[in-house]
């Protein structure tokens, strides 16, 4: 075989075991997260506690991830995704095995809450994006982003019923014992993402402060951060709440599973094509049309009467619109402010993802222990679609030109 054939074949043996690293470490760590709702209910039950004591330690997860996602992309952009994916993962397994062994809220809130909100802000969106999108070549960046996505979504699906099934056949303190065997894997698939953060950058770049100056100063950053919010105070409160919300309507736990893996199912297809449309129409239009239409589903829902005829259609319009605002955000922000700092960026951007994810879960928990019932959650968050869509159309998404960067 000639040389140069040799080569391409390593180097697509090497671009795909990067996408298959990163995509199996979104597969456990995304799918995880979407199957916290599935304890909500036994452990509250067992536990003697009411709903919002759960639902907090879940909000204190999403508000510590979005709290620590900036320090994490920084550390990533310097040091590496390899070692941002290690101490994520180790966190995340730590903050599982440790849930059983919770008496109270406060224990919970460590476990559950703090623990696995520092895995998730090293094992998630920012810093596996950001690590693939500098490995790969520009020209295959868009596929292989949307591959990535496509995988961890398909987590979200596949881990459903394993949760299911493991709190049915051992109990759910069992069940998170195993489960953090399962997420222990994401140890060794760091090592497939080889990304070495600021050694791989040329020279004549930013600095990381201008970077942050020059996206603090835009105010496209600050529209698309206030949108952002919107989407994790959907995601978080329906993943959350959604099983307790069904029974309470007298449907089965396994109508709560079947609803969310139709959500996870629907979010592989929608993922990718949020990510191929991206690099061929107006992302900003793509993102206010998703929460648009997003908050328009979640309104008709919470109007109509909740059975199988309109719990289904309403999870498959959720799971196409689900996960597919991140890389329409991400590519969006490589867009305006290049990839050298994206994860960076990004974890600023999230942050805003996360405090409305803490609200959607905390509000939605509270909301119910006040009034018996999730309906006025359900507005605002059918409201909160608006809100985003009026954010994101008015974005300058222009290319920044940097004098010095063009000159040099």
């Amino acid at each position: 075989m000639p040389e140069a054939a040799v080569s391409r074949s390593r180097a697509s043996r090497s671009l795909a075991l990067i996408v298959v690293s990163g995509g199996l470490i979104l597969f456990l760590c995304l799918g995880q997260r979407h199957s916290f709702g599935l304890f909500l209910a036994p452990m509250s039950t067992d536990m003697g506690w009411g709903r919002e004591t759960f639902s907090f330690a879940i909000a204190l997860q999403n508000l510590v991830w979005g709290l620590a996602q900036p320090f994490a992309g920084m550390a990533a952009d310097r040091l590496g995704a390899v070692r941002v994916l290690l101490a994520g993962a180790v966190c995340y397994a730590a903050g599982l095995a440790l849930m059983p062994y919770s008496t109270d809220g406060l224990t919970l809130a460590l476990s559950a809450g703090v623990l696995i909100g520092v895995g998730l802000s090293g094992t998630a969106f920012g810093i596996v994006y950001g690590a693939v999108g500098r490995l790969v070549p520009p020209a295959s960046r868009g596929t292989a982003l949307g591959i990535v996505g496509a995988l961890g979504s398909f987590g979200l699906f596949a881990m459903l019923p394993l949760n299911h099934l493991l709190i049915a056949q051992l109990g759910w303190s069992a069940a998170l014992i195993a489960l953090s065997a399962l997420c222990a894997l994401m140890i060794p698939l760091a090592f497939g993402v080889p990304d070495r953060g600021g050694a791989a950058a040329g020279a004549g770049q930013q600095s990381m402060p201008a970077a942050l100056r020059e996206a603090f100063g835009h105010s496209g950053f600050w529209l698309l951060t206030a949108g952002f919010l919107t989407c994790g105070f959907q995601l978080a409160f329906i993943g959350v709440h959604l099983p307790a919300f069904l029974q309470d309507r007298g449907h089965g736990p396994e109508v709560a599973v079947t609803a969310l893996a139709v959500v996870a199912l629907f979010n592989v297809a929608g993922t990718y094509l949020c990510g191929y449309y991206g690099e061929r129409l107006s992302r900003k239009r793509l993102l206010a049309a998703l929460y648009l239409v997003r908050g328009g589903a979640i309104a008709a829902f919470a109007l109509l009467p909740v059975s199988p005829a309109t719990i289904y259609p309403f999870c498959a319009v959720m799971g196409l619109l689900w996960l597919g605002t991140v890389p329409l955000t991400t590519g969006l922000i490589g867009k305006i402010f290049g990839m050298r700092y994206v994860s960076t960026l990004f974890g600023f951007v999230f942050l805003s993802h996360q405090i409305g994810s803490f609200a959607g879960v905390w509000l939605g928990g509270h909301l119910f222990d006040a009034t018996g019932s999730y309906d006025l959650a359900w507005l605002v968050a059918a409201a909160l679609g608006l809100f985003a869509a009026v954010m994101n159309w008015p974005i300058d998404d222009r290319e920044i030109v940097r004098p010095q960067v063009a000159a040099a």
